[in-house]
């Protein structure tokens, strides 16, 4: 058992390495094509940090290793997991990081036109997948249907949000890099060609990562007895979402809100649309009370954020409600 935690341990901080990488080089990318902070934050950084609970459920439902039932359970609670804690969690850890400094009754305010452009696109994708949980697996052209609309909705979503980014660049919403890109540190010249090889080492520690993962949850799960599902929803966002977790408090703390703020909701419509879209035709995607839990409590967490947009951002007690939700959420799963 200490050696299958150790594994998790490892794992986990070949993950961290390997966001850090990839949202390094991402955000040297988004200043020098010279886009703004929220396609950076919304599509650059979320999608970099989002690797990580997105490749698992993959290989997870890919693997021939673990038995198929298992790997399909581990890909469910991993696809639906994501968005329940960065809805949640995230959200809530990142407003506590600054909580001395605005007060409860402060503001956190990102460019407003992206992030309710974020939340639109995450509920209406969100109910999609969750529809689709009530449609026969027998009925794959149905199926199907869901799977290439949902996909129809990210692709939609990636347009809209790169139409806005010059007149944001314009409003003074341009991305810049904080640091310095992490492989100049070793004396690597900065140009396009070395951010793109910073990110293709980044994605290769990530694929390893998550093939590590998968194998720790698989043996922790059948030594404690524990549902892979449940598992899944519960250890696996947690741990593979700190990319997130860790940049939005550094950048909400910089006083960055657009791109603290992106790099969650950006995500959560990235991994609300794509990865429910192969879960639907791979997995049998059921409607079990655990993910049933999962999908209203992160319903009412987007809503809620949505409702409480306002001119000048929205307030820190309301996004302090998101972890009253994710503690909702854990009181009605642990106690069932």
């Amino acid at each position: 058992m200490t050696g299958l935690f150790f594994e998790l341990a490892c794992m986990l901080v070949v993950i961290l390495v390997a966001a850090e990488l990839f949202t390094n080089a991402l955000e040297h990318l988004g200043e020098r094509l010279k886009i703004s902070e929220g396609v950076t934050g919304s599509l650059f950084a979320a999608v970099g940090t989002a690797l990580p609970e997105t490749l698992v459920p993959l290989l997870a439902i890919a693997g021939s290793t673990g038995g198929s039932v298992v790997n399909q359970e581990i890909g469910v609670g991993a696809i639906l997991g994501a968005p329940l804690m960065l809805s949640t969690l995230s959200t809530f850890l990142m407003t506590l990081a600054i909580l001395r400094a605005r007060g409860v009754k402060g503001w956190i305010a990102p460019e407003r036109t992206g992030f309710t452009r974020d939340l639109n696109y995450f509920l209406c994708a969100f109910v999609l997948a969750a529809a689709a949980m009530y449609v026969p697996h027998e009925q794959l052209v149905v199926r199907a249907l869901f799977s290439v609309a949902l996909v129809g909705v990210y692709v939609t979503y990636v347009v809209m949000t790169f139409r806005a980014s010059s007149g944001l660049v314009d409003a003074g919403h341009g991305t810049e890099a904080p640091a310095r890109m992490l492989l100049s540190r070793i004396g690597v010249p900065v140009n396009l060609a070395t951010i793109v090889l910073q990110l293709a080492l980044a994605v290769a520690l990530l694929v390893w990562g998550a093939e590590g993962f998968i194998h720790g949850v698989r043996g922790v799960s059948a030594a404690l007895g524990v549902s892979p599902l449940l598992l899944s929803l519960l250890i696996i966002p947690i741990a593979t979402e700190l990319p997130e977790k860790v940049n939005s408090i550094l950048w909400v703390r910089r006083g960055k809100d657009t791109l603290a703020f992106g790099n969650i909701t950006g995500a959560m419509v990235f991994q609300g649309t794509l990865l429910p879209a192969i879960g639907i035709l791979l997995t049998p995607w059921t409607p079990r009370i655990e993910v049933v839990t999962g999908i209203v409590i992160t319903l009412a967490a987007a809503a809620w954020l949505r409702v409480n947009v306002r001119e000048r951002g929205v307030p820190v007690w309301a996004l302090l409600m998101c972890g009253v939700l994710y503690a909702v959420y854990l009181a009605v799963t642990l106690t069932r």
